[in-house]
């Protein structure tokens, strides 16, 4: 409420909010208030001082917080990237164990290898190694 205040009151309600770590639930739900109130009194077509010198003191506020969730979102991408291609790697090398041990892949055994993607290297290898073709589908179509 301090934020809605004038002067000195506004400034250190904003200087105090600054002040809270990232993580800070108040602090989080406190900006998006705060950038709704800011982006409702820029919409004001002739804003008094006031206004203007509170939209001007919450933009780096609402600077810093678009540009964390960038970096967040540019993260999580990245992530889900290395996993995918973690996955995709597993993949071949499944497939390219079966390619080895029985010539190529048909229907069957491409149908089992979803069932095998979830194991380790360490797991599927020895399986696909020493299991025979027959007790490949054996084992893995049952958990399809």
């Amino acid at each position: 409420m301090r934020v809605l205040g004038r002067d000195k009151v506004q400034q250190r309600a904003i200087d105090e909010l600054e002040a809270l770590p990232e993580n800070n639930p108040y602090k989080e739900i406190s900006l998006e208030l705060l950038y709704n109130l800011r982006n409702n009194l820029a919409t004001i077509k002739n804003p008094n001082d006031t206004d203007r010198e509170l939209i001007m003191r919450l933009a780096p506020l609402y600077q810093q917080e678009k540009e964390q969730i960038q970096q967040q979102s540019r993260q999580e991408g990245r992530q889900e990237g290395r996993q995918e291609g973690r996955q995709e790697e597993r993949r071949t090398t499944i497939e390219n164990l079966l390619r080895v041990r029985f010539g190529s892949i048909d229907n069957e055994l491409q149908a089992i290898v979803e069932t095998i993607l979830p194991l380790s290297p360490e797991e599927f290898t020895p399986l696909l190694i020493q299991l025979s073709r027959e007790e490949l589908l054996a084992r893995f179509e049952r958990q399809s």
